[in-house]
């Protein structure tokens, strides 16, 4: 897929323009500005993060389309709740750049861009993001934000390939009126990589859905999964995939040789079967379960004892959030944006990405001292508590999209990346 470095046409509205004025002294009623917001996963993660955005928005000033694959499990949500929506039959949800098959996304999303006559795309994560923007500048006329979850790139790729996907996602922010990221850790790290221009990129803050406080009651429910009541039990809730690092949780946990504890995976992918195998190698095929994906996560978050994440690469994870506003003590490795709300000894424990020895020590820390993480698990809901308000951020994306709308306007994205 060849990535557009120039930007033609791409003078966008300022945020009244197209709503026209009558000839003598009537003004006509301002239209409402169209935003497109493009995911390649509707299902869980950056997608439920998108749907939040665009339910944020002030719907007398906002006018949102939701673009994904077919397959998102959110349509439904988004249109109960007044969205518009597309599904895509060409885009697909992996990470693997398919040409071919890329080509075919980037013809499909195009159309659907010039058809809606869109004043903003808000294009999200690695792939949507590259064919979103790419397809936005192709089509022309409006504003383009990207919100970056995390990057493409990371340690555990080989140099040429970061390298690559490094000098990809520079080139895309050149045709970026502005991003958002999530976490402070992705801003500077955007700005440092000289992907973002400093001016060009704000850290947003996206609340989570509601859930239950951990409570005996909460923690009988939760406990419908048949897990005896006297087990502790570690949980995650992430799809099976090579980012999420299911293998070093299994590892993770066979390291702690303790029959009384139980692993709950909630989410299911490609590395299932693998995953099933190590299981079994392991010899703790009765107590590491994988019950695949579920719609009541929140109902099922209070029978943990500790949340546990073991992922290669994150943006700001919603599950973590989650689980720290239900009060459960956290584990996870210390990946982007992660440390800015797991605090290593204060909120919770980080471990090292890709280290299962470091990734079971932490777990047996949580689980040994449960005094301590209690303690943990109270400050994490302080400390999410005063920053994840989601009447913030309806106010926020309202602020980047009006900023977006003048920089596209008067063509400076280009500009500010020519500079680097």
């Amino acid at each position: 897929m060849t990535v557009v470095t120039t930007r033609t046409d791409r003078a966008a509205p300022a945020a009244t323009s197209r709503g026209g004025e009558s000839s003598g002294d009537t003004k006509a009623p301002v239209r409402r500005l169209r935003v497109a917001h493009v995911t390649a996963n509707f299902a869980d993660g950056s997608g439920g993060i998108m749907l939040r955005e665009a339910l944020a928005l002030d719907r007398e000033k906002y006018s949102s389309t939701i673009l994904a694959p077919e397959d998102g499990a959110l349509f439904e949500r988004a249109e109960d709740a007044g969205l518009k929506v597309i599904r895509l039959s060409k885009m697909g949800r992996g990470r693997r750049v398919y040409p071919w098959a890329d080509v075919e996304a980037l013809r499909e999303l195009s159309a659907h861009l010039r058809a809606g006559e869109f004043d903003l795309v808000h294009t999200h994560a690695g792939r949507a993001g590259a064919l979103g923007r790419v397809a936005a500048d192709r089509v022309g006329g409006c504003a383009i934000v990207h919100t970056l979850h995390g990057f493409p790139f990371n340690e555990f790729q080989s140099p040429v390939v970061r390298r690559a996907l490094l000098a990809v996602e520079r080139r895309l922010g050149r045709i970026t009126d502005h991003f958002i990221t999530d976490g402070t850790f992705v801003a500077s790290e955007a700005v440092r990589l000289k992907i973002a221009p400093p001016d060009r990129v704000r850290a947003v803050i996206t609340p989570i859905d509601a859930v239950p406080p951990v409570s005996e009651e909460a923690r009988r429910e939760g406990r419908i999964l048949g897990i005896p009541a006297e087990a502790k039990v570690i949980g995650t809730a992430a799809r099976l995939v090579l980012q999420k690092s299911p293998l070093d949780m299994v590892k993770a946990v066979a390291a702690l040789q303790r029959p009384d504890v139980y692993m709950v995976w909630l989410g299911d992918g490609d590395l299932r079967a693998e995953t099933e195998r190590l299981i079994e190698k392991e010899g703790i095929s009765d107590r590491f379960l994988l019950f695949g994906t579920r719609d009541d996560v929140p109902r099922l978050l209070p029978a943990f004892d500790v949340f546990a994440m073991s992922s290669l690469w994150e943006g700001l994870p919603c599950s973590v959030v989650e689980a720290m506003t239900c009060g459960i003590p956290v584990v996870a490795t210390a990946v982007n944006s992660v440390p800015e709300v797991v605090i290593s000894g204060k909120t919770g424990l980080v471990a090292r990405p890709g280290d299962p020895v470091s990734l079971s020590r932490a777990l047996a820390h949580m689980l040994d001292h449960p005094a301590e993480a209690a303690r943990m698990a109270a400050a994490a809901r302080i400390h999410i508590g005063e920053q994840f308000r989601s009447d913030l951020l309806g106010q926020e994306l309202t602020q980047v999209y009006e900023m977006a709308l003048v920089f596209a306007s008067i063509g400076v994205a280009g500009a500010a990346a020519g500079s680097r």
